[in-house]
């Protein structure tokens, strides 16, 4: 199997387990902080504690769903205090950093090689999100992690309904020492991922580790909570974790890739801008409400927290029309070619060799 673009959908049967039932306390303490949220009408423009604040946007309300509400009490071990704290630090911190700033044209020249591929889900849906240092571009700026952040956020997009973390395979193959960032970096990027993207990585797993990198990780280690330790896999078999229907075929599955970014990239714009809007539709339907489901949000069977529910509102279930059509993205469901490449939508056609990057041709 060939493929030029992100697939839509995990493989089925490969689904996130449900999550556990709050216990009464756990319930009383969501309650409090939904209602605490529901009352906040400005946040702060930036950390200084002299910046200015300006009222909360309908971006920030619709980033305040149920489940995210639940992530920061889960990792706060349920405190209720340090909870409202850091929900109130990360909205300040999206809005200092711009993460709804950063955009396809920005972050384009970071990702033309390939070093970072959304592609495929895990067994438990999870998107994975491939990272590649051997494809490094570009020198270490602040750029390199805002396209790590924007990466992040293109997964979140594709979670199917239910999902709340992610895959991260990192393969080291034919990677020289200077494709490690440095520790300032790594800091840098396990300090946004621990404060402001909790309870969103599901497994990490790195491949084909060479002795720099090894030591690498002892340095880092320190820096990172034993948690987040424990999602970490090394040097284990990915088709134990990936079905290798959507595993790269370089990483033991069959789906034979080639990063085209001329291709890939409008791809992975357009299937995330379209889920995003898909967000925005069902949110504002619904009663644009603080605290909303993100089952429903993301086209689930679950109604909206407010009543009424995804197929009800505007007829859109897990990011495909009630007609069963697939989602215009290159997925295993897409129209083959004759040699079994698999198309985008408007790519009048390919011509793909082996051991050569997707072309498009005339």
């Amino acid at each position: 199997m060939s493929a030029i673009g992100p697939f839509a959908e995990p493989v089925p049967g490969c689904t996130p387990g449900a999550p556990p039932a709050l216990t009464a306390d756990q319930q009383s303490k969501f309650d409090q902080l939904l209602n605490e949220v529901r009352t906040w009408e400005t946040l702060p423009n930036a950390s200084a504690k002299t910046a200015e604040s300006s009222p909360i946007t309908d971006d920030e309300r619709i980033w305040l769903t149920r489940e995210c509400l639940q992530r920061y009490l889960r990792a706060t071990k349920w405190n209720l205090a340090q909870a409202t704290q850091r929900l109130r630090a990360t909205l300040t911190w999206r809005r200092e950093y711009g993460t709804d700033k950063f955009t396809v044209d920005y972050i384009s020249e970071e990702n033309a090689t390939g070093k970072q591929v959304l592609l495929g889900f895990d067994n438990e849906g999870r998107p994975c999100l491939y990272l590649l240092p051997q494809n490094q571009n570009t020198k270490e700026t602040p750029k390199r992690v805002e396209h790590l952040v924007y990466m992040l956020e293109r997964t979140i997009d594709l979670h199917p309904p239910g999902q709340e973390s992610l895959a991260l395979l990192i393969d080291f193959r034919n990677t020289g020492a200077g494709g490690t960032p440095s520790l300032g970096v790594a800091k840098q990027v396990l300090d946004i991922l621990q404060n402001h993207y909790p309870e969103r990585l599901g497994r990490a797993l790195l491949t084909h580790l060479p002795w720099y990198v090894n030591a690498f990780l002892k340095v880092v280690y320190p820096f990172i909570d034993p948690v987040t330790k424990s999602k970490i896999k090394l040097n284990e078999p990915l088709p134990n974790h990936v079905p290798v229907s959507q595993l790269m075929k370089v990483s033991g599955g069959d789906v034979d890739f080639k990063y085209d970014h001329s291709i890939y990239w409008p791809a992975l714009e357009k299937i995330t801008t379209e889920r995003r809007q898909q967000r925005r539709e069902r949110w504002e339907k619904a009663g644009k409400l603080i605290g909303e489901s993100e089952i429903y949000l993301w086209g689930g069977e679950e109604g909206s927290v407010g009543g009424g529910s995804a197929k009800q509102e505007d007829g859109v279930t897990n990011g495909h029309a009630e007609t069963g059509e697939a989602a215009p993205v290159v997925e295993s469901n897409a129209a083959p070619m004759k040699d079994g490449t698999e198309l985008v939508d408007g790519v009048a056609g390919l011509d793909i060799k082996e051991g050569e990057p997707v072309k498009t041709t005339a």
